[in-house]
């Protein structure tokens, strides 16, 4: 029972590696949005592996993973996780923006009262 939910949770995840289709590149100029990129990576390295030791093996892996289903799943999985990351790095934004405005309120609040104390200072 192990070995079969081992091979199908293996089948299943070099299918999300092999698929090509909607992943970036990787580059110093592109940065990839998904959050797939590290399971991607350990899988294709695990396929390698035992596409090294069997060759066949490999292959059926291989096949297995170009089902329709499992590009699907992959497809989504990344667009969905992209759309997530995005709505992060907005919020992250909003949050930084927000925070600027509060120092900046902040400052010229207390410029301010640092001004009203010079001048009362003055008075007497």
């Amino acid at each position: 029972m192990y070995s079969k939910t081992l091979a199908v949770t293996l089948i299943l995840l070099i299918g999300t590696t092999l698929s090509g289709l909607d992943a970036k590149a990787i580059s110093k100029r592109h940065v990839r949005r998904d959050w797939l990129i590290i399971p991607d990576a350990i899988l294709f390295y695990t396929y390698e592996f035992i596409n090294n030791i069997s060759p066949k093996t490999g292959e059926v892996l291989a096949d297995i993973a170009q089902t329709p289903i499992l590009l699907d799943m992959r497809n989504y999985l990344v667009e969905t996780t992209a759309a997530i990351s995005r709505s992060f790095e907005e919020f992250l934004k909003d949050i930084s923006s927000k925070w600027e405005k509060i120092q900046q309120k902040a400052k010229k609040a207390q410029k301010e009262k640092e001004e009203q104390e010079h001048l009362e200072q003055k008075k007497n």
